[in-house]
C-alpha cells in the first residue's frame, strides 16, 4: 500500500511559469527513491510540496488515503516527514547528540553509531566534524524522529565520492532495513542508480523508472506525464503499490 500519493499537481510561479504540469505519482514505505532532473526543472518544488513546505497550485497530495490540506500541513511536517538538507542545517552550538535528541524519541548515541559516528565524535561539536559527519548527523536526526517518510535535498551534493557512497547506503538501510519511504532529489547518477524508483523530471513532466529485478537490473519507464484531470489520483500502469 502507497504511503504518499500525488495526483495532478500543478505548480506555477507568479501565475505565468509552470514549473509543474500535473504531475502525480505513489511512494511506498521500503523503498528508496531518487527525484532526478536538470536545473531548475522543479525537483525541489516537488519535495517541497511533498513535504508540506508549500502547497501546489493544483492537485492533491495524500498521506495515507487523507489529503494533507485538508489535515494540516503543519501537522503534516510534524508527524509524517523528516528533512534531510544539502546544507546539513544543524544546530552549530551544539554537539552531534544534542541535534539529534532535538527530535529524538529514542537515545540518541545508538543511532548515531549505527551510522558510523563513534561515542567520542558525537559528543564533538557539529563545527568540528568533516561534511560526511555532519551529513550522517542529519540523517541521524532524520531516523530518530520515528516519522515515516525521509525527504532528502541533494543530501551528497557536497561530499566527495567516497563519502558520497556512504551516505548513500545509510538512505539504502533506512529504506529496506528501517521500512522508511526515502525520497531523495538529486544531479547524481550514481545514487540514481541504486534507488529502487526513479522519477525523472523535465520540462514540468515526469516519467517514472522502476526496478523489477533488484538493485542490479536496469530501469525500465513505466508511465511518462502520468496526469489527473478530474483532481483524483490516477493509477500508474505497472507502478507498485
Amino acid at each position: 500500500m502507497s504511503i504518499l500519493e500525488f495526483a495532478d499537481l500543478k505548480y506555477t510561479y507568479d501565475g505565468k511559469q509552470n514549473v509543474l504540469r500535473g504531475v502525480g505519482g505513489r511512494m511506498e514505505q521500503g523503498k528508496l527513491y531518487a527525484i532526478l532532473g536538470p536545473s531548475g526543472c522543479g525537483k525541489t518544488t516537488l519535495l517541497s510540496l511533498l513535504g508540506g513546505l508549500d502547497s501546489p497550485t493544483r492537485g492533491k497530495i495524500l498521506f495515507e488515503g487523507q489529503d494533507i490540506s485538508q489535515t494540516g500541513l503543519a501537522a503534516h511536517r510534524r508527524n509524517h516527514v523528516s528533512f534531510v538538507f544539502q546544507a546539513y542545517n544543524l544546530i552549530d552550538y551544539l554537539t552531534s547528540v544534542e541535534n539529534v535528541s532535538l527530535t529524538s524519541k529514542l537515545p540518541p548515541l545508538p543511532i548515531l553509531e549505527r551510522l558510523g559516528l563513534t561515542k567520542e565524535e558525537s559528543k564533538r561539536n557539529v563545527l568540528k566534524l568533516s561534511g560526511g559527519q555532519q551529513q550522517r548527523v542529519a540523517i541521524a536526526r532524520a531516523l530518530a524522529s520515528e516519522a515515516p517518510i525521509i525527504l532528502a535535498d541533494e543530501p551528497t551534493g557536497n561530499l566527495d565520492e567516497d563519502t558520497a557512497q556512504g551516505i548513500i547506503e545509510i538512505l539504502k538501510e533506512s529504506a529496506h532495513q528501517m521500512n522508511k519511504c526515502v525520497v531523495v532529489v538529486t544531479h547524481s547518477h550514481e545514487l540514481a542508480e541504486q534507488a529502487d524508483v526513479v522519477f525523472r523530471l523535465k520540462k514540468g513532466e515526469l516519467q517514472t523508472l522502476e526496478r523489477v529485478q533488484g538493485p542490479s537490473a536496469p530501469q525500465q519507464p513505466r508511465k511518462r506525464n502520468i496526469r489527473s484531470n478530474e483532481g483524483k489520483l490516477s493509477s500508474m500502469d505497472g507502478n507498485a503499490g
